[in-house]
């Protein structure tokens, strides 16, 4: 079988939606070599993030046109593309199908992540809003499957988008093997060395924006004998704030911002981690509560929303604007190491589930519907 995908943030994405594609595109070529995937990529990227397995083809755009209106080629001009490779399944990765499709012989299916930019309008500016809405509306309506990536999400689309419940199948996300191996001795005392890790931590991972809420984690470890470790972009306003309560507050020796860590030490990162923090305000998922759990660290995140489906029934979940709420969950977690054994015992054991067998088998399933 032919299949062809939406390949853009796996090419050009370093995180959220990057990841998620890496890792389908990774296990689906592994788990059913006979078939050939055709990535479609707008333009070449600056940074190699993805290699090729030989049952893999990446497309560009082929004439000098559309190489300069990569943009349009993406959303319209690639139906002509899909035709002449005789694709017979597309499927777009983040939430975007190309005009047209609809009319071809292509079956058509597309993940949606999330719909925050209708939940926190606030935090997108109106044309963005509009553009998203626009695209992820015509996307699941012309889409012969909508893959959601957890029930919260599945109940979103049916709110917002008005879509059929029928249509929406949820398959959750996975995360890199490398959260799921061990490395030597040698290797994570380099980890440790490179990146002046502590004896003891509290570990948070992601963008540093507002939703992400790392505010509250600074403002809950005030007067807890820790550290915090921050692995994420902080270029954002809200990157700046954090860090200015942390200077007015003489907070600096106890929180630490790593940038350019390697997929495989942030591995190591976790596993070194005594907790991981994530009180994020809202998400469509959260792969790194699920990367946490792999690497058997106990997680403490969100109350409400999806966080429950990625954590499971061991995890300890708090208001994430409720300071001393967050701050007695740290402070309880870390005094009782053996509530946190049983805690990553059982998270490792529920984490399971996500496992690449069972999240490639339930969307080639869709392929083949």
């Amino acid at each position: 079988m032919k299949i062809g995908f939406d390949a853009k943030r796996a090419f050009h994405n370093g995180t959220g939606l990057g990841n998620y594609s890496r890792d389908l595109l990774r296990i689906l070529a592994k788990y059913y070599p006979d078939n050939h995937y055709f990535l479609y990529n707008p333009k070449k990227a600056k940074q190699l993030r993805f290699k090729l397995a030989d049952n893999q083809s990446e497309i560009l755009p082929k004439s000098k046109f559309w190489k300069k209106f990569s943009s349009l080629w993406r959303q319209k001009a690639i139906v002509k593309q899909l035709i002449d490779d005789k694709i017979e399944v597309y499927h777009g990765l983040s939430g975007e199908l190309p005009k047209g499709i609809d009319k071809t012989n292509i079956k058509t299916i597309v993940t949606i992540h999330d719909l925050i930019f209708v939940r926190y309008p606030e935090l997108y500016s109106f044309f963005d809003r509009k553009i998203h809405f626009v695209k992820f509306k015509h996307a699941a309506e012309i889409a012969d499957i909508v893959i959601a990536i957890s029930e919260q999400t599945k109940r979103d689309i049916v709110a917002f988008l008005k879509i059929n419940p029928n249509k929406i199948k949820v398959i959750y996300q996975g995360c890199s093997d490398a959260f799921k191996k061990d490395y030597t001795e040698e290797f994570v005392k380099k980890v440790i060395e490179k990146h002046q890790l502590p004896n003891q931590f509290i570990l948070n991972v992601g963008t540093i924006e507002k939703r992400k809420n790392l505010l509250s984690i600074v403002q809950a470890i005030k007067n807890i004998d820790t550290k915090l470790v921050v692995v994420g972009s902080d270029k954002s306003a809200y990157a700046k704030e954090v860090k200015q309560y942390i200077i007015d507050n003489k907070l600096s020796d106890k929180v630490i911002f790593l940038k350019q860590v390697a997929l495989e030490e942030l591995a190591v990162i976790y596993k070194l981690a005594t907790i991981f923090v994530y009180p994020s305000i809202f998400e469509g998922f959260g792969i790194p509560i699920i990367e946490a759990l792999y690497s058997k660290t106990a997680v403490i995140t969100s109350k409400e929303g999806c966080f429950s489906e990625a954590g499971g029934k061991d995890s300890v979940y708090v208001n994430p604007l409720h300071i001393t709420e967050l701050e007695d969950a740290m402070v309880d977690l870390l005094r009782n190491p053996e509530k946190r054994t049983k805690i990553e015992e059982n998270g490792l054991q529920y984490v399971q589930k996500f496992n690449d067998e069972v999240i490639v088998e339930g969307v080639y399933g869709l392929y083949l519907e």
